[in-house]
């Protein structure tokens, strides 16, 4: 699907891998040759989740809570824990996908994209898949589990241009990123591999690489999709 649509470049990866930086200097390069716009598709709950931790008192407590939430929604063999969670996560799903649509139309107007993270179905309950991964106990979390893998499927059938996909070492993010859950980040960098996003062409990056020579790769790999698009 996509055809008659402006090209997009997904940079994807575990957290810590570049993912932003990198994105951010393609899309500089894409502009010297053409329109082009960033599109973030992430959520931005990580990073909310850490500033509700640094509140005082109630926040150490109601982030650990929270990622208790977050953590059996995530986890493909756990039950999901109740009709209040599942429509909390089916309507961080719906935004993506109205997010998504906002990306859309820019590519119909022949606006070249370049985005940091990509929804996919491969991995769910992980890089920006499914948010509901886990086990639907009853027909009614059964049903809203399949209304929100129709909006990924949906949005995963619009096969980006091409995908830059950053491998990283666990100790490298945790060196990068060091409160970030390490247990998380191991299943993250190990589950990158797994994504492949429909059949998109993919250029692998070791993004532990010096920087230079990490956007001299992809920068060369956009420009030869770009070119052939």
């Amino acid at each position: 699907m996509g055809g008659d649509l402006a090209p997009l470049i997904a940079v994807v990866g575990s957290d810590g891998s570049g993912k932003s930086t990198l994105s951010a200097d393609l899309l500089a390069h894409v502009r010297r040759t053409r329109i082009a716009e960033s599109g973030y598709l992430g959520l931005g709950s990580g990073e909310q989740g850490r500033r509700i931790g640094r509140w005082p008192v109630i926040g150490p407590p109601l982030h650990r809570f929270l990622d208790g939430i977050a953590d059996k929604l995530r986890e493909p063999g756990a039950p999901i824990p109740g009709m209040l969670a599942a429509r909390y996560a089916l309507n961080k799903s719906q935004k993506r996908r109205a997010k998504f649509a906002g990306l859309v139309d820019r590519r119909r107007a022949g606006i070249t994209i370049v985005t940091d993270r990509y929804p996919q179905l491969e991995v769910p309950g992980l890089h920006d898949g499914p948010i509901l991964a886990g086990r639907a106990p009853n027909a009614r979390l059964a049903a809203m589990q399949a209304e929100e893998r129709a909006l990924y499927a949906e949005m995963a059938a619009y096969v980006p241009t091409l995908v830059i996909r950053l491998h990283v070492d666990v100790d490298t993010v945790m060196a990068r990123k060091p409160d970030h859950d390490r247990a998380l980040i191991t299943r993250k960098v190990e589950t990158v591999p797994m994504l492949t996003f429909n059949g998109a062409p993919i250029v692998d990056i070791d993004a532990t690489l010096p920087y230079e020579e990490e956007l001299a790769i992809a920068t060369a790999a956009v420009d030869q999709a770009l070119a052939a698009a």
